[in-house]
Parts: structure tokens; sequence; C-alpha cells
């Protein structure tokens, strides 16, 4: 029996805890040279930087905020083959600021050109790597509604996020949860903290081992829009993206992930407006009876939480009464990527924090 797909996650996703304007080496097993940055100051209240190998270097995006993307020579200035370097910016690199940097690799260039494949119906480049599951995919918004984007994934993506890079315009997200128990025109909006919502002229079908659809909404493909997206398929041991509810109890809600986790990423989807929770192993090494917290959708700076979220060797506990985890009867979505599989495949054994 296969228990992962994936033996050292490292290769593909790591924590970079870090101060000042400086190139930053990533600490894992293997070397990780990074095609997408996610990037927050801890101890302060600048907006969270996104930077893609894509777009290019000092080119940013801010999950908290629908602003158009920027360029800033002092903010990420390189994708190292083993980490970044940051300049002395606010929101990357200030001197005397504390910061987290979460780095995805993809990697292997990727064009599409729809006319000559017969994949989709729009034009599309990017980065894909197939064994991690992920790819950065841009594309120009031609207006029409029930469009199909190539994406490279070679499966169908369990999650997505899109952002309109030209225009102050929300990022949207779809997850694989929604689409099977909603529609497949309901999303969420990254910058927001507000519930699922349906509009078949943003989103207009299930996505496919090749093609993920758009409609015609200025969110993910107006005429004259430039769009970027990144795109996540499942791979086992490696990355979840599922569901679960919650019971506003301090023996709260479990969820098997097959891997003990790296990083989660969690929003209530149903029953309230409430924020997105981004933990990971580097800001909470051992589970105490409080973690550090971030908001995806807010500038606010690390907060702690009394209502914790355990990682644990097979998966994640939540604790407490907290509607942003673990609310009585709610309903949440979350994205996951793993520290190590919970056995790999030569037979090693995760153990617990």
């Amino acid at each position: 029996m296969a228990y992962t797909d994936i033996d050292d996650p490292s290769a593909y996703f790591q924590t970079k805890l870090y101060t000042a304007a400086d190139a930053y080496t990533f600490d894992g097993n293997s070397d990780l040279a990074p095609n997408w940055m996610w990037i927050k100051e801890r101890n302060g209240t600048n907006e969270h930087n996104l930077f893609d190998s894509v777009r290019g270097t000092t080119i940013r995006l801010e999950s908290s905020a629908s602003a158009a993307e920027q360029t800033s020579s002092t903010t990420l200035t390189a994708f190292g083959s083993d980490g970044f370097t940051v300049g002395n910016n606010g929101g990357t690199g200030q001197n005397g600021g504390n910061y987290v940097g979460w780095g995805w690799k993809a990697g292997t260039s990727f064009t599409n050109d729809a006319s000559a494949t017969s994949v989709g119906n729009i034009d599309s480049q990017g980065s894909v790597n197939q064994t991690a599951g992920f790819s950065i995919i841009k594309w120009s918004g031609n207006g029409s509604n029930d469009q199909q984007i190539a994406h490279g994934l070679g499966a169908a993506p369990a999650w997505w996020i899109v952002k309109r890079r030209n225009a102050d315009v929300d990022w949207y997200t779809v997850h694989k949860s929604t689409i099977a128990d909603y529609h497949d025109d309901y999303f969420l909006r990254l910058n927001e903290n507000t519930i699922l919502e349906g509009d078949n002229n943003v989103g207009t079908g299930v996505p496919t081992s090749s093609v993920f659809f758009v409609g015609n909404d200025t969110l993910s493909n107006a005429s004259g829009g430039n769009y970027i997206a990144y795109l996540f398929a499942e791979k086992k041991g490696y990355s979840k993206f599922g569901s679960y509810i919650g019971n506003n109890d301090n023996d709260g809600a479990f969820v098997y992930l097959g891997f003990k986790p790296a990083f989660v990423l969690i929003k209530i989807i149903d029953t309230q407006t409430d924020n997105w929770i981004m933990q990971d192993n580097k800001r909470n090494p051992i589970n105490l009876a409080t973690s550090q917290r971030l908001r995806a959708n807010t500038n606010g700076a690390e907060f702690s939480s009394s209502n914790e979220i355990d990682l644990l060797s097979n998966g994640f506990k939540c604790h407490g009464a907290d509607g942003e985890i673990n609310g009585s009867g709610a309903k949440y979505i979350y994205m996951a990527f793993a520290e190590q599989p919970f056995v790999t495949s030569t037979g090693i054994p995760a153990t617990a924090r």
C-alpha cells in the first residue's frame, strides 16, 4: 500500500521566519526554489504580500486587499535556488520587523494555445508542477461567459484562487467541497470575511484534469482584464483540501489529513461571516494552550488565541468555542500542506509534536 505520493514535502513547500532585508535560505530537508511566495509582517499591520515567478519579482498582490498589483523595487527582489531575497520594505523585510514567508514550488514552464490544442477557449501561460499538484496560470479576459482555461495539472484542481491584476477587484476562490455540496458557481472572496456566495457569471463549470471554468464577471474574465490563478490538485501525503463541521466545544473537530501538517488555512463558509485563519508549524512549533494566528483577509498583526488548532502527526484538531475555527454546526473548508507524511513510502512514521 502506498501511503504517500511525496516522501519529502519540503521539496515543494516550506515556511521561513525572518527579520529585515536580506537573502534567506529555507531550512527543510530539500532545497526549494519557490515560484510562489506569500509574505506577512507578523508584528505590524502591513498587508499580506504575494509574489510569483510568472508575473515576476517585485510585483506584489495583497490577499488582504482588493487592490491591483503594484511594483516596488524594495519588496521581493529574487527567487533563489533554495530561498528568496527581500528588500527594506515594510511589507516584506523592514529592519525591526518579524516576518513569515510561505513558499511553494511550481517550476515547469507552461503554455497553451487554445485554438491550436483545442484545450479550452482562452490561451494560458504559467508554471506547473504536476508532482506537487500546483500551477500558476495567467490569462487575458475576453468578456465571454462559460470559458475554459487550461491549467496544466494533469488532474482536476481541488482549490483555486484568482485575482484580476490590473484593477481594484476582489479575489475569488473555489473549493472542491463547495462544488460538491452547493454548485459549481459558488465561491468565496479571499480578501473578505464573507460567507459562500453564488454567481454563474463568475464560475460556470466543474473543473477537469485539463481545464477550469470562468464566467464573464470582472472577478474572473472581464474583457481587458489580466488575471492570475493559483491552482492545487490533491496529493496523498502532501496536500489535502476538504471540509469539516465544528462543534463549539473544547474537544473540537478532528480532521484526518494522512500527514503531519506544516500549514493550514481555514475558512467558515455558511453560518456567519468570519476570517480566513492561517497557522503553521514554524510560528507554532509545539502544541500549547494557545496558538499564533494570522488572518489572510486582514492586515492585522499576528495574535495569540486560546481557541487553538493542534497540528498532529496525522491531521489537526480544533479546540474551543470559536466561530473562526469551530462554531457549532458550522461548515469549514481548509487547505493543508505537509511537514511529513503520516507514513513514508519506506514505512517511516511521523511523530507527534
